[in-house]
């Protein structure tokens, strides 16, 4: 979003990303005929960013399934609700929330995005910033950091020149879903929907703690999928401690998913720096250190935890986005 803003003003960009693919935590995967989404799944209707990036793109977007019952789980069994009282009104991108990077990324002009090319420094240079990265260095007037701050601060050496309240915040400021598992079970059809439920449900016993409907539009693919936020140290759920757990929600039909994946979003570089799940000072999302801009005006966050506005959304990251390139066009 902020290399489109700046080439649309007439500026000169480069977007160097660590990872094979652009998205970061959009990250959508091919399940059968369709892609599903391990990392953020939902936007909504209050979002003017995203709303606005969806039409604009064409994007075919559908409602999040409602209909139904959820389930309740306790150490002392599980219970069926009366409706749904666990899920609300929300917005899916048919193909995944990844399309909205890749058409974001697909606006710019060709060789801007620089894929496997990550960031080693950012230290001041003059009147400049230097930069180095796996493809060698470059100078830079203003430099975006879109990677969570704490992220930023493990991987990237600023040669000492954040102030240390700066980086202090940084490090303290918790990666969204740094601490997290997101688990997805890809089935033949949506059974539970057969029965009148809504494929949502919350646990007190885990491992995943909340479940929601994960299918495509019209049901397929067919999908659940949950969160699962292991204590600091704790491995990620087998396969087995998952089908046991939604056939005990769902009934015996669960017991046969097509694939269960799980991505611990604690094991990706890129995203979680160490010790990420036991950063939990959310207070500091959005916070005003992070709204002006360092190193005399030249450095600028827009990760979402940087937003004043839903942070930790997708509607955070666009609107932190905007705000870095304000800052750089001088609004």
């Amino acid at each position: 979003m902020a290399a489109g803003l700046l080439q649309a003003a007439g500026r000169s960009v480069v977007v160097l990303e660590a990872r094979d693919r652009v998205g970061g935590r959009l990250f959508s995967r091919r399940f059968g005929d369709g892609r599903l989404d391990l990392g953020a799944t939902w936007f909504w209707a209050n979002e003017p960013n995203v709303v606005a990036l969806v039409q604009s793109e064409g994007v075919a977007v559908f409602a999040q399934h409602l209909a139904g019952d959820a389930m309740f789980q306790t150490d002392d069994g599980v219970q069926r609700m009366n409706g749904n009282q666990i899920d609300a009104p929300s917005g899916r991108v048919v193909d995944g929330t990844q399309t909205l990077a890749e058409r974001l990324a697909g606006r710019l002009a060709e060789g801007t995005v620089r894929l496997e090319d990550p960031v080693h420094s950012i230290v001041p240079a003059d009147a400049s910033l230097a930069v180095t990265s796996s493809s060698g260095s470059r100078e830079a007037s203003h430099v975006i950091v879109a990677v969570p701050p704490a992220t930023a601060i493990e991987l990237i050496d600023f040669g000492g020149s954040l102030p240390p309240i700066l980086e202090g915040l940084a490090k303290a400021t918790p990666v969204w879903m740094g601490g997290y598992c997101k688990v997805v079970a890809h089935f033949d059809r949506p059974f539970w929907r057969e029965s009148g439920l809504a494929g949502s449900a919350f646990s007190y016993t885990g491992p995943m703690r909340e479940i929601h409907d994960m299918s495509g539009p019209e049901g397929q693919p067919a999908a659940l999928f949950g969160f699962v936020q292991p204590h600091p140290g704790q491995p990620a759920p087998t396969n087995d401690e998952i089908v046991a757990q939604l056939v005990a929600l769902f009934g015996p039909e669960a017991e046969t998913p097509l694939e269960v994946v799980v991505q611990d979003w604690r094991a990706e570089r890129y995203t979680s720096p160490p010790g990420a799940d036991q950063l939990n000072l959310y207070q500091t999302y959005g916070d005003p250190r992070y709204q002006e801009p360092a190193l005399d005006g030249r450095l600028h966050w827009a990760s979402t935890e940087t937003a004043t506005d839903v942070p930790g959304h997708i509607e955070g990251a666009l609107s932190a986005a905007t705000r870095a390139v304000n800052h750089i066009l001088g609004f």
